[in-house]
């Protein structure tokens, strides 16, 4: 009796994680080993849940603490081993869930880093949205480190690596 008793507990605990696996799809969860300290560890959401070869849109995101000086430009590093695409004509900058217009947006595919420049300086203590639509993934599947840079506006612009984004592809 005992046995089964342990063994449907077991099931039932099992059977309950699968629905929660199933939502945390495409969110960041816990990482450990990761070599990015937590405090640079930026939040962000796969909309299509992340599967290799599939189309995805990134919603790579920066919290209002880490913003301490106004934003000219954003500048978005990724490995040379991430094999997937992106499309600059669907991209855009949420401010506080508004879309911000942008004067231009480059992607460097030879040097692995997109731009994007918004018409008006971010103000410092937003919360930013960095949004990479029409995304299509890598057909291999990996963890692939997205580090965020700044540039400040003013007559010395400076630059600022902001965090990391750990995106994982399966």
């Amino acid at each position: 009796m005992r046995r089964l008793l342990s063994t449907l507990a077991i099931t039932s605990c099992l059977l309950a994680s699968v629905p929660a696996i199933a939502l945390a799809e495409g969110l960041p969860g816990f990482t450990l080993f990761s070599g990015v300290k937590g405090e640079n560890q930026l939040p962000f959401r796969l909309d299509f849940g992340g599967q290799t070869n599939g189309w995805d849109r990134y919603r790579l995101k920066i919290p209002n603490k880490k913003l301490k000086r106004a934003v000219a430009q954003f500048v978005i590093s990724y490995p040379n081993y991430y094999k997937g695409t992106f499309d600059p004509k669907k991209m855009e900058i949420r401010v506080k869930g508004k879309a911000v217009p942008l004067s231009e947006v480059k992607w460097d595919k030879e040097n692995h880093v997109i731009t994007m420049y918004p018409e008006e300086p971010v103000p410092a203590g937003s919360n930013v949205e960095l949004i990479l639509s029409n995304v299509k993934n890598p057909a291999s599947g990996g963890m692939f480190y997205f580090n965020c840079l700044i540039q400040s506006s003013g007559d010395v612009p400076l630059s600022q690596y902001l965090g990391t984004w750990i995106l994982s592809i399966s």
